[in-house]
């Protein structure tokens, strides 16, 4: 059963008073709850774009299907025997009017539906730049070294058909997130998600309508030379309801994954041998080890043997 404790929650309109907080979220949590974000994401849109999901996973299940993947996961996830309750649409970068049109043409969108999506795309890419930026300013990080504008982002949009049935089973089962940063517009009345804290215990993220929810990947440890924490998450059925979220996730460079020069000196060794988001997927998705296993692998005394 989860612990009722709140996580840290950070104030866009508040910079850089908030800066040292949001680093500590970064190493003590791995998690946030994000608040006065309107000026780049407005609560209309969010609205407008919840809106159309519910309507996307409305369509029959022969267009639905048509939203493959571009990579693995990227594409329609219907429910399945091991988990019935959950079903997905998504594609893979939000930053590629390429790819957001191809996900529109599948699912036969209409022209406003195509603007909504669009638009909320835009607010969601330039909300991942700016708390990369921010991120990257509270590690010291000189301004040359950041590059998060080019970073691939997938949306992913789900929907929970949690019944009485299934009320205290997972929807989906622990993990933590392959990429960099994790940004999430929950359900605005029911609740399921959970996060680990450092103690081992799972802690309830209650909805918190007009704020977004943002946890830091597997590429997040990596790029912060292992200062910050990949949290594991969860989302169990709480209650015989209908849930839906979007998540969106900054990926990771096209390039290597390493830390910044600023990160690493003798005092702060590098902890993890470079590698691709690309490459460390696969690597979890051979391995099926989903909840930060995976990382264990990249330490160079485990390159060595």
């Amino acid at each position: 059963m989860a612990t009722k404790c709140s996580i840290p929650a950070i104030d866009l309109q508040d910079f850089p008073n908030q800066l040292s907080k949001l680093i500590s979220a970064c190493e003590e949590w791995g998690c946030f709850r994000l608040f006065n974000h309107h000026e780049v994401l407005p609560l209309t849109l969010m609205s407008e774009m919840k809106a159309v999901v519910r309507s996307l996973f409305d369509l029959p299940a022969e267009i639905k299907r048509q939203n493959t993947d571009v990579i693995t996961g990227s594409g329609y996830m219907g429910p399945k025997v091991n988990n019935p309750v959950y079903e997905a649409l998504g594609f893979h970068d939000m930053s590629s009017l390429h790819d957001v049109d191809s996900f529109c043409s599948q699912l036969d969108a209409s022209p406003d539906q195509r603007d909504t999506i669009m638009r909320y795309c835009g607010a969601v890419h330039e909300l991942f730049i700016g708390l990369g930026v921010k991120i990257a300013e509270g590690l010291g990080v000189k301004s040359e070294n950041i590059g998060f504008k080019n970073w691939p982002s997938r949306c992913r949009m789900n929907k929970y058909h949690f019944t009485p049935e299934t009320v205290g089973s997972p929807g989906v089962r622990t993990h933590t997130d392959s990429g960099f940063l994790t940004i999430i517009q929950d359900d605005d009345v029911v609740g399921g998600l959970e996060v680990m804290n450092n103690s081992g215990e799972f802690i309830a993220v209650d909805p918190s309508p007009g704020t977004l929810f943002v946890n830091l990947g597997d590429m997040a440890t990596v790029w912060s030379n292992g200062r910050f924490c990949n949290v594991k998450h969860r989302v169990q059925c709480k209650e015989a309801k209908i849930r839906f979220s979007i998540a969106s996730f900054l990926s990771g460079p096209r390039e290597v994954v390493e830390p910044p020069p600023e990160l690493v000196d003798d005092e702060h060794p590098r902890v993890y041998v470079a590698t691709t988001y690309e490459e460390y997927r696969k690597l979890r998705f051979s391995m099926k080890l989903q909840a930060g296993e995976t990382l264990a692998l990249l330490c160079p005394s485990s390159s060595d043997k």
